[in-house]
């Protein structure tokens, strides 16, 4: 049930993230609510595939429509409150992170993957919605800016393995898990970390 709530709670937060990108983009109501329905289900949705799990998490359970529709709504009625869209967006994506990465790792883990094909499969999860979304509205993806963004699911995916090997419990190796992830981003942001780009000298 925990492991349920927390990755519903990761769809509500990238789709009210996905709202917040498209109303800056000044879309319509539909463009805004497809926006975020491929935020909140991108990353899953391309996990679903690659595990050949079909059909795809949201299309087996409607509980995921009905909180993609509530975000969307919610986002929408509180837009005028959310008066820093730039912080709220930010926000919200990171909460996406933090917790559909643990859910990715999860998912490998259930069909008993390597460790380094789970990491990957949590960032896929994680990253693939914000790409989609941020595509669609013609931005280049966090992905593939200056600030790390995949790279921080995988150092989350490292943290999950090494307090798993502790036999930390799952409860509290969820919470540290997505905490590491959410609390690193953070302080990336605030302290301007980023990988060094690459040159041909």
């Amino acid at each position: 049930m925990f492991f349920y709530l927390i990755d519903v709670f990761g769809t509500m937060a990238f789709a009210i993230s996905g709202v917040l990108t498209a109303i800056n983009k000044k879309m319509d109501p539909f463009g805004v609510f497809v926006i975020a329905f491929v935020t909140a289900v991108g990353g899953g949705t391309l996990r679903d595939v690659l595990i050949g799990r079909s059909p795809v998490g949201w299309m087996r359970d409607l509980n995921y429509v009905y909180v993609i529709i509530a975000g969307f709504f919610l986002a929408v009625i509180f837009r005028k409150k959310l008066d820093k869209l730039r912080t709220s967006l930010f926000f919200f994506d990171t909460i996406g992170l933090g917790v559909f990465t643990l859910i990715g790792l999860e998912k490998g883990l259930e069909i008993n993957l390597h460790p380094v094909i789970c990491v990957a499969l949590g960032t896929m999860t994680a990253c693939f919605g914000g790409v989609t979304r941020d595509i669609l509205c013609n931005e280049i993806p966090v992905i593939f800016r200056k600030e790390i963004y995949a790279t921080i699911c995988i150092l989350g995916g490292c943290v999950f393995f090494l307090l798993k090997a502790l036999h930390v419990p799952d409860g509290l190796l969820y919470i540290l898990t997505s905490g590491v992830i959410i609390a690193t981003r953070l302080m990336a942001v605030v302290f301007k970390w980023s990988l060094p780009p690459l040159s041909r000298d």
